[in-house]
């Protein structure tokens, strides 16, 4: 979709009392690009880079980035084998085999190399800090279920965004329900976006992003979402790495509090929902201590929704009425665990245990001192891949050992029901 406010007078059409001539665009070509397998060179490793990468990978594109350092959230996904990340400046070669470039440092002089070169090999580039010099755009984006919604505007990104939203509107469940700035003292969202897909975030959640002046998000936070964003959104990566970066918690609150004193409206883009081990109570009370308006918008906890993508309930008629959500972030016997674990194990509830990667053996080894049947099925659950599956016994003995973070378990009987059709 391209939109244009008819500003630009047509050639030949004169010019009136007072005005120069001002030449019009060339007009776009609008096209979509099937990026599947492909490798896309991304130069800049920042938060601009990131908001672009993660609709790249979205669309399957073999992404490799190019930086001599990287936000979190792009070196958590080039460890975790996502992309491929080259440490170093920018160099000549780099394009070798590439489908599209975008420019996304915060250099023009690297911007303007990898579109020269892009230029001499015919490739199509996308300049992040000076549109009209590269040979590709991209445009506002929005996506509802199977519709994609691109808007150029005559690369006006603003009045792409506007109308974008609008657009975006007709085909949300509830257009009624979008978030607009309020006049006076910026404010504070608190968003769950849910699992990581982002046809999962709440229609409410996405209308508090359409109306962020800053984004602070997590790496588990549906990052696609950030390519929607209008070009004037500053994005903060708080990525949390297991092992690896780590902002803390008192410099989140410091970002969240000083850009909403400044007078904006400030999202805090989480995984999953904010009250369920997302420390989001900790970042509302730090924003009412600045006197400031909070508003927590809920999300789907993966607690539910990784096991239900699996088709693995957490409970079911006839089999178990309960089920217990723990932290597994500290193992048994650790003096930080507040978790009574021989309890649990004879509560006769499903659990699921969230943040338990490296200590599902010793969870496992824990439920069954306290009395849990070795025999106890336990399913690993990740985002978008089949469950595995063990005994309890098997699981304390390392059979999980090499599921990756981030991960669900669920132990109990729900996880030998036959699994419902994917979808």
């Amino acid at each position: 979709m391209t939109a244009s406010d008819g500003a630009q007078r047509p050639a030949g059409s004169g010019v009136g009392p007072g005005e120069r001539e001002v030449a019009a665009p060339v007009p776009l070509y609008p096209l979509g690009l099937l990026l599947a397998g492909r490798r896309v060179v991304v130069a800049g490793a920042g938060t601009v880079a990131l908001r672009r990468v993660a609709a790249l990978l979205q669309a399957g594109a073999d992404v490799v980035v190019v930086a001599p350092q990287a936000s979190a959230a792009l070196a958590d996904l080039a460890a975790s084998g996502a992309l491929t990340w080259l440490a170093r400046r920018y160099a000549p070669g780099d394009l070798d085999g590439a489908w599209v470039a975008l420019a996304c440092t915060d250099d023009p002089a690297v911007n303007a190399e990898v579109a020269a070169e892009a230029e001499r090999s015919q490739i199509f580039c996308s300049r992040a800090d000076d549109g009209p010099s590269g040979s590709a755009w991209v445009p506002a984006v929005g996506r509802v279920g199977a519709v994609t919604v691109s808007v150029h505007a005559d690369r006006d990104p603003r009045r792409a965004v506007q109308v974008r939203d609008r657009v975006l509107g007709h085909l949300l469940a509830e257009p009624g329900e979008r978030v607009r700035p309020r006049p006076g003292p910026g404010r504070v969202i608190l968003v769950g976006g849910g699992p990581g897909d982002p046809g999962l975030i709440t229609v409410r959640g996405r209308a508090a992003l359409a109306a962020a002046d800053v984004v602070v998000t997590d790496r588990l936070a549906p990052l696609v979402l950030l390519d929607e964003l209008a070009p004037q959104v500053l994005v903060v990566d708080a990525a949390k790495v297991p092992g690896g970066h780590s902002m803390a918690q008192e410099e989140i609150n410091r970002h969240l509090v000083e850009h909403a004193l400044a007078g904006r409206t400030v999202v805090r883009l989480k995984g999953g929902d904010p009250f369920v081990f997302g420390r989001g109570m900790e970042e509302v009370q730090a924003c009412l201590a600045a006197g400031l308006a909070v508003e927590v918008v809920p999300g789907v906890t993966s607690a539910v929704a990784l096991p239900a993508l699996a088709g693995i309930p957490v409970t079911h008629r006839g089999v178990v009425q309960a089920f217990t959500v723990v932290s597994g972030h500290v193992p048994p016997g650790d003096p930080r665990s507040t978790v009574d674990w021989q309890a649990l194990a004879a509560v006769g509830a499903t659990l699921v245990v969230l943040m338990g990667v490296a200590t599902i053996a010793l969870i496992a080894e824990a439920l069954i001192d306290g009395g849990m049947a070795p025999a106890t099925p336990v399913a690993a659950t990740t985002d978008g891949a089949p469950a595995r599956s063990c005994s309890l016994s098997d699981a304390a003995a390392g059979a999980l050992s090499s599921v990756s973070a981030p991960a669900v378990f669920v132990i109990g009987d729900v996880v030998a029901l036959p699994a419902a059709p994917p979808p």
